[in-house]
C-alpha cells in the first residue's frame, strides 16, 4: 500500500470518527460562551438531567449528587454531575446532553483522580 492510499484511509477514518463524535451531542455552543449564554442554549433543565444521571447508575446503594455544572466540554453543551454512592469511595462523573438528555459519557474516578481534577492537573477522558 503506498503512502497516498494510507493517507486517504487515515483521513477517511478521522472524518468518520469526527462525524460520530459530533452526532453524540445536540448543542454545540460557541467558544468562550458565558455561563448566561450556555444557560440560554440549554433545552433540558438541570432537574431532568439530574434524574437521568442518577437513573443511569445501576450500582446498589443510595446515590447523591456531589456537584452539578452546565458546561461546554469537547464542543458539547452538557450537564456534568459528580455522583457518590453510599458505601463507595468512588465518584461517578456523568455527562448528560443539555439538548436531548442523552448520556454523553459516564466515568468513574478514585479519590486521587478526583483531587487531581479539582487542582486542575488532569481532566478525565470521557468515554461512553
Amino acid at each position: 500500500m503506498n503512502s497516498t492510499t494510507r493517507a486517504v484511509i487515515a483521513a477517511t477514518a478521522l472524518l468518520a470518527f469526527a462525524s460520530a463524535r459530533a452526532e453524540t451531542c445536540s448543542i454545540h455552543p460557541p467558544a468562550h460562551a458565558t455561563d448566561k449564554q450556555l444557560a440560554a442554549l440549554a433545552k433540558v433543565p438541570q432537574s431532568t438531567a439530574r434524574k437521568v444521571a442518577l437513573d443511569s447508575l445501576k450500582q446498589p446503594g443510595a446515590k447523591h449528587v456531589k456537584s452539578a455544572e452546565l458546561e461546554a466540554e469537547h464542543g458539547c453543551l452538557i450537564w456534568s454531575f459528580d455522583i457518590g454512592i453510599a458505601g463507595s469511595n468512588l465518584t461517578h462523573e456523568v455527562a448528560v446532553d443539555a439538548g436531548n438528555a442523552a448520556i454523553v459519557s459516564s466515568t468513574t474516578e478514585n479519590p486521587a483522580q478526583e483531587a487531581d481534577e479539582a487542582r486542575g492537573e488532569t481532566k478525565p477522558a470521557h468515554g461512553g
